[in-house]
């Protein structure tokens, strides 16, 4: 037997599962999740992790990779650290993909906290995530250039 996965979206799709359910050869597995993230939770937490990796908070200079790490790692999720073949550590295990939307917004809103705490600002976050992709790219490009810079 394939694999199903069927998002529960309306009636329709409640039915289709029911009858792949009721289908299924003894022994199968039927798992029901929580919805994961959505793309605009994901975007608006690329653009917090961005503003934070800018501002420097405390003198840190860090990546939004990093950042993120370091927020999950706050809020619970499982981060675990590897030697890397050049001997610096690097984080495994911090998929945000993986998470649900509660847990998305559990992390935006202590990000969010975290960041007024700090100083950094995010207030207008929410309308850059909104952006034409065009622009979106080219001020990744410029704050890449400038962190760059200031290496």
């Amino acid at each position: 037997m394939s694999r199903h996965l069927v998002r529960l979206s309306g009636p329709r799709e409640r039915e289709r599962a029911a009858r792949a359910i009721m289908s299924a050869p003894p022994g199968s597995m039927v798992e029901i999740s929580a919805p994961r993230r959505t793309l605009n939770q994901n975007s608006l937490l690329w653009v917090y992790l961005s503003r934070i990796s800018t501002a420097k908070p405390g003198g840190r200079r860090l990546s939004p990779d990093v950042w993120k790490t370091l927020f999950m790692h706050a809020c619970g999720h499982a981060v675990q650290f590897e030697q890397g073949l050049d001997g610096s550590p690097f984080p495994l295990g911090f998929r945000s993909s993986k998470l649900t939307k509660a847990q998305m917004g559990d992390l935006l809103d202590f990000i969010g906290a975290w960041a007024a705490e700090n100083g950094v600002a995010l207030d207008d976050a929410e309308a850059e995530r909104r952006r034409e992709p065009g622009e979106k790219k080219r001020q990744l490009r410029a704050l890449r250039e400038r962190q760059h810079e200031g290496r």
